[in-house]
C-alpha cells in the first residue's frame, strides 16, 4: 500500500514530477543539489513584473521564497536564477542546533499539504554569515528570519534575537522575527501582548540603530481577537511589517499527520487569507506604512495575484515548490496577470 505521501494512480500529475516519488525527507535532503543544477540551467536575472520599491529596497517582482526553504543561505544564486523577486533565509538561530528528534516532515498529495516538526534546525549564525557575504552583491532583497535556540527560556529570548540582529548587521535587508513556529516548545507564548512588547521594543531599537527594517511573522492559530491584538501591539512597538502567516496546528479531514507539528500547503489558504484581512483591518490608516507579506496556501499563479489584489505588498511560497516544482517563479512571471498594472 502506498503511503499518503507516495504518488499513485489517483495523482497522475505526479508522473511528471519524479521528486514526488521520493520520501519527503529524501527529497528535502537532495533538493539543494538539484537546485544548483537547475539554477545553472536557468536565466540569471529574476524576471521583472509588478516591480516594487519599499524603504529603498527594489523588488523586481513580488514573489519570493518563504522562510524554511533555504535555512542556511546555501542557495541564494540558484533562487535568483529561478526567478525569485526576494529571498527569506532561515530560520537562523544563534548557535547550531539539530532538528527535533523523530519524523520531522511529510506530505499528502490528495490535500496538497505539507507537515513539518523541524524545530529550527540551523547551522547557526557563524555559518550563515559567510554564506551571505559570499553572495554579495545581492540581486534581490534578502531577509533573514531569526529565532531563538530551543534551550533558551522565553524570558531570555530577547538576547538571542538581539545577538542575531547584531550578527547580520549589513547583511540582512530586513529581519523577520519568528515567534510563531509551532515546533519550538513555548515559542508562541511570545505572541502574547506583554511578552510581545518586552521582546519587540529592544529589537526595534537595535534594528533602528542599524537602519534595517524589522518584521514579525505571526501564527494563524491565535483567533481573530488575539491576532489583531498582536498586530496592534507590534505596530505600537514600531514594527515595520508583517509576514502572514506561519504553519498551522489545525488539520483537515483525512490528512495523515499527528497532532503536533505545523501543516502548510493548500489547507492553510483560508487561514492565511483571513490573517491578511484581519491585519489590514487592525492597522487601519497605518497600514500604508507597513510591509505586508502574505504566505500560506499560495499554490498557483492565481493565488499569487489574488494576494496582491487583496492588499499584500509581497507574496511568498513554499509548498508550490514541492507540488509544482522550481519552475513556479517563472511560470508566474509568464501569466498574463503579471503584465497588468
Amino acid at each position: 500500500m502506498p503511503s499518503a505521501s507516495t504518488p499513485s494512480a489517483k495523482h497522475p500529475a505526479s508522473w511528471n514530477k519524479p521528486w514526488l516519488w521520493l520520501p519527503a525527507s529524501w527529497a528535502h535532503f537532495l533538493s539543494p543539489y538539484a537546485l544548483k543544477i537547475v539554477g545553472h540551467l536557468s536565466e540569471k536575472t529574476p524576471p521583472a513584473w509588478k516591480s516594487f520599491v519599499w524603504r529603498g529596497l527594489v523588488f523586481r517582482n513580488r514573489l519570493g521564497i518563504a522562510g524554511g526553504v533555504d535555512k542556511d543561505a546555501d542557495n541564494l544564486k540558484a533562487w535568483w536564477a529561478l526567478g525569485c523577486g526576494f529571498v527569506e533565509v532561515g530560520t537562523v538561530t544563534p548557535f547550531p542546533q539539530e532538528a527535533n528528534p523523530g519524523k520531522i516532515m511529510d506530505r499528502d498529495l490528495s490535500s496538497r499539504s505539507l507537515w513539518n516538526k523541524m524545530g529550527f534546525p540551523s547551522a547557526g549564525a557563524d555559518e550563515v554569515v559567510p554564506n551571505l557575504r559570499a553572495a554579495k552583491p545581492y540581486l534581490t532583497p534578502v531577509f533573514v528570519n531569526i529565532g531563538k535556540n530551543r534551550q533558551t527560556p522565553n524570558d531570555e529570548a530577547v538576547n538571542d534575537y538581539l545577538s542575531l540582529i547584531q550578527s547580520f548587521a549589513g547583511l540582512a535587508d530586513a529581519f523577520v522575527v519568528n515567534i510563531s513556529s509551532p515546533n519550538t516548545k513555548g515559542l508562541r507564548d511570545l505572541q502574547n501582548a506583554d511578552s510581545l512588547r518586552a521582546l519587540l521594543i529592544p529589537l526595534k531599537q537595535e534594528a533602528q540603530r542599524l537602519q534595517t527594517p524589522l518584521l514579525i511573522k505571526l501564527s494563524p492559530d491565535m483567533g481573530a481577537e488575539n491576532f489583531q491584538e498582536a498586530v496592534r501591539v507590534a505596530d505600537l512597538c514600531g514594527i515595520d511589517g508583517f509576514v502572514l502567516t506561519n504553519t498551522t496546528l489545525s488539520r483537515v479531514d483525512g490528512v495523515p499527520y499527528p497532532a503536533e507539528g505545523g501543516m502548510s500547503g493548500a489547507p492553510l489558504q483560508q487561514l492565511s487569507l483571513q490573517a491578511l484581512r484581519l491585519a489590514q483591518e487592525a492597522l487601519g490608516a497605518r497600514r500604508a506604512e507597513k510591509l505586508i507579506i502574505s504566505v500560506g496556501g499560495v499554490m498557483t499563479a492565481a493565488d499569487v495575484f489574488e494576494r496582491l489584489k487583496l492588499g499584500a505588498d509581497l507574496v511568498q511560497t513554499y509548498s508550490a515548490l514541492i507540488f509544482e516544482g522550481p519552475g513556479f517563479f517563472r511560470q508566474v512571471a509568464k501569466d498574463p496577470l503579471a503584465k497588468e498594472l
